[in-house]
């Protein structure tokens, strides 16, 4: 949450510090960077819960809802969406039953596969998902605080960091569009 009165030190310089003098040296750097990465978390998610509610979702709602209508047809299996989301199956089917009790997307069979299950975006959806999208972006992702050289620095490091803590593979071409 921002504050009223920025501080008039950085806690987390002050934090490395220590760090240091009680002879943690050698993992100084990391607690600070570990630390500002859950700081920024706050900060950021603060204003994305400020853009998004006036819409009356979450960020976990949102993301759903993004996801499908970025898909073909606004529709994908909920596996998909899990995987894609990188959340556990109930989670998925947690925001899906909101979700669809709002009217903002439903269950429909899968045309092949009998045994799957399809999320579609509903009009009201794509509609609510549009306008959160347009708030998102105007309040939090066109300004998030970086430079543009910083933004592509950071993103470049997050990257690294999640392909080799094995979040995902490089691939060997770009992936298909959903």
């Amino acid at each position: 949450m921002a504050r009223s009165r920025p501080l008039p030190w950085d806690p987390i310089a002050e934090a490395r510090q220590n760090w240091r003098e009680w002879g943690w040296a050698e993992a100084a750097d990391g607690m600070a960077t570990v630390t500002s990465i859950m700081r920024v978390h706050q900060i950021l998610l603060a204003r994305i819960d400020a853009a998004l509610k006036p819409h009356g979702l979450s960020f976990a709602r949102f993301e759903m809802l993004r996801l499908l209508g970025f898909a073909k047809d606004h529709r994908m299996p909920m596996a998909r969406a899990r995987d894609l989301l990188q959340v556990h199956p109930a989670s998925i089917t947690n925001v899906v039953d909101r979700l669809e009790t709002d009217g903002l997307v439903e269950r429909v069979a899968h045309p092949d596969d009998g045994r799957s299950v399809l999320i579609q975006l509903t009009s009201r959806g794509a509609g609510l998902v549009a306008a959160a999208t347009a708030s998102l972006n105007a309040e939090v992702f066109e300004d998030v605080g970086l430079s543009n050289d910083e933004l592509a620095g950071v993103a470049k490091a997050f990257a690294a960091f999640r392909q080799r803590a094995g979040d995902f593979e490089l691939p060997a071409a770009p992936p298909d569009p959903l």
